[in-house]
């Protein structure tokens, strides 16, 4: 089907990843795996499809453009999520300090990367968003690693909701690549708050736009 397009293409040409790199720079490779986060679309069409088994046809770079962007406004979040958690002093634990030092900086770079491939597919770029985690730092360490490993696996479940979507064979390779490392924050996060490193099992479930939107909403400032 046209929608998987860019996943047939990208199977066939081993030249995507390179492709990529040369469209936002070295570091983007890790960053545009934020673009699975994002599930852009018309929520009536998608289940008017469901239920009838019509598959609507992909929009091209402008349904790239926009699935970019929500990615971006999700990765503004995480980063200022974990940069919030390391000022505020609260984990006091060295090693899980060093593990959000390091998860806080992926999420910086992805931040950056999805900022440059919004402003090069054109068009507006989302801008960052005011947050609020206030009841989280306020719940002290169990609550912050819980909302922790809980954004994490709604990321990744995001960037593979969106996968079929997005059209570019550059982009779909840097996608699947964040939902990589994505999972890898998750699984960390989960083994210490004692849930499985597999949640889902041997098949991890994607997330619709309007799930992942639900679970962030609290942390947006009104």
């Amino acid at each position: 089907m046209e929608d998987h397009k860019a996943l047939e293409e990208l199977r066939r040409d081993e030249s995507s990843r390179g492709a990529f790199l040369k469209m936002v720079g070295g570091a983007g490779a890790a960053g545009a795996l934020g673009i699975f986060l994002a599930a852009c679309g018309d929520d009536e069409e998608k289940d008017k499809a469901a239920k009838t088994g019509e598959q609507k046809p992909a929009a091209g770079p402008n349904v790239d453009a926009e699935i970019v962007n929500y990615a971006l406004t999700l990765e503004y979040l995480e980063a200022d999520f974990y940069r919030q958690v390391i000022d505020s002093g609260e984990i006091t634990d060295r090693k899980i300090v060093e593990t959000a030092k390091l998860i806080a900086q992926n999420e910086q770079e992805h931040v950056e990367a999805l900022r440059g491939t919004a402003e090069m597919l054109g068009g507006k770029v989302a801008a960052k968003p005011k947050t609020n985690f206030d009841a989280v730092l306020a719940g002290g360490p169990d609550m912050i690693l819980k909302t922790a490993a809980s954004v994490e696996n709604i990321g990744a479940a995001a960037y593979l909701g969106q996968a079929g979507r997005i059209t570019s064979k550059e982009i779909l390779a840097a996608a699947l690549s964040i939902h990589t490392v994505e999972g890898r924050h998750a699984a960390v996060l989960n083994t210490l708050v004692g849930k499985s490193i597999v949640p889902d099992g041997a098949f991890a479930k994607p997330a619709s736009m309007d799930e992942v939107l639900k679970s962030v909403q609290p942390f947006i400032a009104s």
